[in-house]
């Protein structure tokens, strides 16, 4: 009862916070105030402060806050914008964006636990790099998402004799998770929603002198760091339990490779199903599934889901237990991931709401302000509509040179410029892009101390920030 009067009481203070002007908007797109952006700020507060200071507490009671935070975004926006609205607009994020995401998620998530590697090879820095450059060369052709579920657990299972070694798991989100997903539309989301808007499949192949310059700086740095802790372990007499060292590798359940493909080609299917006349009405509109108002499940997305789920069912129908054992595989990094994401995915809306309607008004015309505009937002926001504002915006701007898509022309080094922005620098933080906090929770499963949210932050502010300077001043001044 007491949880409850609380809720209310904060609700009711959050009301008077509101400008009564909201009372008068003619639609929430145009007139949603900032205030609306509260519950995600605060939600991303919690994540980032109570496992510092309420571990325990917020480990048992993360669903508690995403409701709290949830209903302080969706209650006061069904009051000044009517319960229908607000019902549309949670259920556009379901079944538009959420519902995608965690199946997705869920899919790579059981397919790479079945898959495991067994030998000799030892975490060194030699080693961690070729691993690390391994994973960022896979994750343009079966996503950050599949790259990253693929490789973290062999990356701790080989370094799991270290101490030192959160800072291997903290370069692996920059390089796996992120900027190794930039050259093609199956990399990340983003390019995926540029190649359905008429940018060519390959187009992002432009962007590899950025990816291996990117590549480079952050591998050499990362060497350098690694021989340090590597040394510092040395000395403290760790030693990896190995007979022959760096000679026997072996894979098991290599089969589920096949599964993987599946679900790569359930993720191109997404993108080129709702271009085909069959899958179009009259209008031109995806035909579906209409669940409310104008929210429905696209039949595109509909068989993107259907063969995820079936690629993981036959995954775990065809793998042995064992080798799940192997892996130290639990289901709760993937129940924390989509418990957080859904509040996370809600709460945003307003933010995404206000830079859709405000976007082109920001007078960012530049290849260097596209980077670091879509950059910035992505770090905290979903990097794909983000993403296609500035597409949208680059096209509204009148070039008349350049790529040619449904938007509009777009300059090719602003095209560069945004995708860059939008795929990169979604490593900034833990919420920035999907696997990043998957791979956060899968190491604290296997007892490696990731940096706090902040902390992680400060790492990417250290090592990150620096790279996407020289990136401006290379490539798009």
């Amino acid at each position: 009862m007491k949880k409850f009067v609380s809720l209310l009481e904060a609700i009711a203070f959050f009301f008077m916070a509101f400008p009564m002007t909201a009372l008068a908007a003619d639609g929430a797109a145009e007139s949603i105030s900032l205030v609306y952006c509260i519950p995600f700020a605060g939600l991303l507060l919690c994540v980032a402060v109570l496992p510092l200071v309420k571990a325990e507490w917020w480990e048992s009671h993360q669903p508690h806050a995403v409701v709290f935070w949830a209903l302080l975004f969706v209650i006061p926006f069904a009051i000044f914008f009517g319960v229908g609205e607000a019902a549309e607009k949670v259920l556009e994020c379901i079944v538009d964006d959420y519902l995608t995401f965690i199946v997705l998620l869920f899919g790579l998530f059981c397919v790479a636990g079945n898959i495991t590697l067994e030998g000799d090879l030892a975490g060194s820095p030699r080693i961690n790099v070729g691993l690390l450059l391994i994973g960022t060369l896979l994750s343009s052709w079966v996503g950050t998402t599949g790259a990253s579920m693929l490789m973290v657990r062999p990356v701790i299972k080989m370094n799991a004799w270290r101490k030192h070694r959160s800072h291997i798991m903290v370069f692996f989100i920059f390089l796996i998770s992120n900027i190794g997903g930039c050259l093609t539309p199956i990399g990340d989301p983003p390019l995926l929603m540029g190649f359905m808007r008429g940018v060519p499949f390959f187009w992002s192949l432009h962007l590899l002198p950025v990816l291996l310059f990117n590549v480079a700086v952050l591998l050499t740095v990362f060497y350098f760091l690694d021989r340090r802790a590597y040394r510092k372990d040395i000395a403290e007499g760790r030693k990896p339990d190995i007979s022959k060292p760096g000679t026997e590798v072996h894979i098991l359940g290599l089969h589920n490779l096949i599964f993987l493909v599946m679900i790569v080609a359930a993720v191109i299917l997404s993108g080129t199903l709702p271009g085909m006349a069959a899958f179009q009405d009259a209008s031109g509109a995806i035909k579906g599934i209409t669940v409310f108002r104008n929210v429905r499940l696209t039949y595109p997305a509909l068989i993107e889901v259907a063969i995820i789920l079936l690629a993981a069912l036959l995954s775990f129908k065809t793998t042995h237990v064992e080798i799940r054992r192997k892996n130290h595989f639990t289901w709760g990094a993937i129940q924390e991931v989509a418990v957080l994401f859904i509040g996370i995915f809600i709460t945003m809306q307003p933010a995404l709401m206000i830079l859709k309607a405000k976007g082109a008004e920001l007078g960012i015309t530049q290849p260097f302000q596209m980077f670091w505009a879509t950059g910035f937002l992505s770090s905290f926001l979903d990097n794909t509509p983000t993403y296609l504002v500035f597409l949208t915006t680059a096209g509204s701007l009148g070039f008349t040179e350049g790529m040619q898509t449904i938007l509009g022309t777009v300059p090719i080094a602003m095209l560069e410029a945004i995708s860059c922005g939008a795929v990169f620098m979604g490593a900034n933080t833990y919420i920035g892009n999907a696997p990043n906090f998957m791979v956060k929770a899968i190491s604290d499963e296997n007892g490696i101390k990731m940096p706090s949210f902040f902390g992680y932050l400060l790492w990417a502010v250290t090592f990150l920030v620096p790279v996407f300077i020289l990136d401006m001043f290379v490539f798009f001044l």
